[in-house]
């Protein structure tokens, strides 16, 4: 799977990149067809649970999305991923 890493209105560390990729390299477990991860960082204008994590990953035949919005990005990345995780077992399910 080929996973981008876009962070919106600030600069990502690699710490985190490097999280963010081992979180969606775990989703391969639950289906090995994913072809593509697009993540997006962004850091929204609020008070506290600022940090967005939207992930769209391209399977054959759909797209899968998932947003969340938390305190920390590692938070977000953690809530979209396990999303994606149940968006894959119900694709799963139905064919």
């Amino acid at each position: 799977m080929e996973i981008k890493v876009q962070s919106i209105h600030f600069e990502a560390d690699q710490k985190l990149i490097d999280f963010v990729e081992e979180k969606l390299n775990k989703l391969t477990q639950y289906y090995d067809k994913i072809i593509l991860g697009d993540v997006f960082l962004k850091l929204e204008p609020s008070d506290r649970e600022n940090k967005v994590a939207e992930i769209k990953l391209s399977i054959p035949g759909k797209d899968l999305f998932a947003k969340k919005q938390c305190k920390s990005f590692e938070e977000a990345t953690d809530e979209a991923v396990e999303a994606l995780r149940r968006q894959i077992n119900k694709h799963k399910s139905k064919k």
